[in-house]
């Protein structure tokens, strides 16, 4: 009989350890996100491998960010000084972000595929749009790696394509953002 409540107290006691564990924080000190203007006239693609962020498991709330001047592999150097100077006026606005939450209900400590939406705040050239992007997670001996595609239209953020260069830049831009996390 003592074995039995024994048993039981061990449980409760575990079952109330994990109930009171302090959150996981997972953190990406490096990621990778690349962006691709396909329009008539010209292509242009760029990429950073500056990607900061993290995720809290329990909470399921996120935040990313990537300073703008990191962006290389421009074809010319007036296409990096026109995104940098004209268009995302990166001294006036240095970083872009999203934060948010995990929308689904789902266990973040467990190994797993995941197919969620990501939703939060993005915020670009001084404007902030709430968006929900979808995202796959792979979580895997404590390892979260995370890939998303979305597109960001300019006009939602107050970026401006001059009439002569309305050809050479879309008006929606191509993201990708690869990332892992480890526990911080």
């Amino acid at each position: 009989m003592k074995r039995k409540h024994f048993i039981l107290f061990f449980i409760l006691v575990l079952s109330s350890a994990y109930a009171y564990a302090p959150n996981l924080l997972f953190s990406a000190r490096t990621g990778s996100i690349s962006f691709t203007s396909d329009a008539p006239l010209e292509l242009i693609k760029a990429n950073s491998d500056k990607l900061k962020g993290w995720l809290n498991t329990d909470s399921r709330q996120f935040s990313f960010t990537i300073d703008i001047k990191t962006f290389k592999g421009f074809k010319a150097s007036t296409q990096k000084n026109h995104f940098n100077e004209n268009y995302l006026e990166s001294d006036k606005y240095p970083q872009a972000t999203f934060e948010g939450k995990i929308i689904e209900n789902i266990d973040l400590r467990r190994d797993g595929l995941y197919n969620v939406r990501a939703k939060g705040n993005l915020f670009i050239h001084g404007v902030v749009q709430e968006r929900i992007i979808k995202c796959n997670l792979t979580i895997k001996n404590g390892l979260v790696s995370v890939k998303s595609n979305f597109i960001v239209l300019l006009a939602d953020h107050n970026i401006a394509i001059p009439k002569i260069l309305d050809q050479k830049l879309a008006s929606d831009i191509k993201v990708e953002v690869i990332t892992e996390l480890t526990e911080k």
